[in-house]
């Protein structure tokens, strides 16, 4: 009898050594989790875990010449095959949902005449690429709507790439794909041209927080491509040096978030400097418009409270 209540005793001993050894090692990674919550935005952002967000989760906006909006429309929806959503009453924006991803086209009274220049010639946000099954049927859709059937370039493997340019001037890259999961039909890449590449890869890795992908070559622009991976998206950066003239106004950024005060708090511990201030309390979406290093825009936006984010997050 004795020798099993030793023996129970010892078992309760080994069970209470494990489980603060369980403890003492668990608490360097709750550190860890804590800390890159507050040190990145990358965990503000809307993810997989969360309801599916109906604003989608990282999006491209692009202002345009109001005087082209059914040019603009025509080409993205019958050149490149994108389903835009219903039109609102009184909405002056245009939406085309990629993935879970979205290019929000916004009519202005007249844009910036440095946008239609080649890519490498001068800085912002200056590509978006979008990836195809079928180069002939994509070509076929150009010709029958009276563009330019794109010329495209042989990358790697199987790919094919090239460069068009919207009515508005501005830059898409379309990438084939044949026999990809749908899933690679569904990203969306946004290409940055920077001056100070070494600068702005430390905001999108270290602020903003998607891990930094493999560097590769970019088979058009010939030169090294960095990139960023927050969700279904592709953030991509190269350069072509410091003196380029800048177009940061055509083009940005919007991230979906549950908690934009959070963001707020972040860019104003890591001095990050802000396009406009965080919006009001009460009224959603509540916002605040950041700037990359070049004055892209990257602005981070919450549309409604989420109580389930939050004990999601937390």
């Amino acid at each position: 009898m004795k020798q099993s209540i030793d023996m129970r005793s010892a078992a309760r001993s080994r069970l209470l050594v494990a489980a603060a050894a369980a403890l003492l090692f668990a608490l360097p990674a709750a550190s860890h989790a804590q800390e890159s919550k507050t040190n990145v935005v990358r965990p503000f952002l809307w993810h997989a875990e969360l309801p599916r967000s109906p604003e989608n989760v990282v999006n491209i906006f692009r202002r345009f010449d109001s005087a082209l909006r059914e040019p603009m429309v025509d080409f993205y929806s019958k050149a490149l095959g994108m389903e835009p959503l219903p039109y609102q009453p009184n909405a002056m924006m245009i939406r085309f949902p990629v993935g879970t991803s979205e290019l929000k086209l916004f009519p202005t009274a007249s844009g910036n005449e440095l946008r239609a220049r080649p890519v490498n010639e001068v800085a912002g946000l200056r590509l978006m690429t979008l990836f195809f099954p079928d180069e002939a049927a994509l070509a076929a859709r150009f010709v029958d709507h009276g563009y330019e059937a794109p010329k495209f370039h042989a990358a790697d493997g199987t790919r094919k790439i090239a460069h068009v340019q919207d009515p508005d001037g501005q830059w898409v890259e379309l990438v084939v794909v044949p026999g990809a999961a749908q899933s690679v039909y569904e990203q969306v890449q946004y290409g940055l041209t920077v001056t100070d590449i070494e600068t702005s890869r430390a905001h999108y890795r270290d602020f903003v927080g998607p891990e930094e992908l493999p560097a590769v070559q970019h088979p058009l622009l010939k030169t090294t491509n960095y990139s960023y991976k927050p969700g279904d998206q592709i953030i991509s950066l190269w350069s072509f040096g410091a003196d380029l003239p800048k177009d940061t106004g055509t083009a940005g950024i919007q991230y979906v978030v549950w908690n934009v005060e959070g963001v707020d708090a972040l860019a104003k511990a890591r001095n990050v400097a802000v396009d406009r201030p965080l919006s009001a309390a009460g009224r959603f979406p509540r916002t605040v418009w950041l700037f990359d290093p070049d004055g892209i825009t990257n602005y981070f936006a919450q549309f409604r409270e989420s109580p389930d984010a939050l004990r999601a997050a937390n």
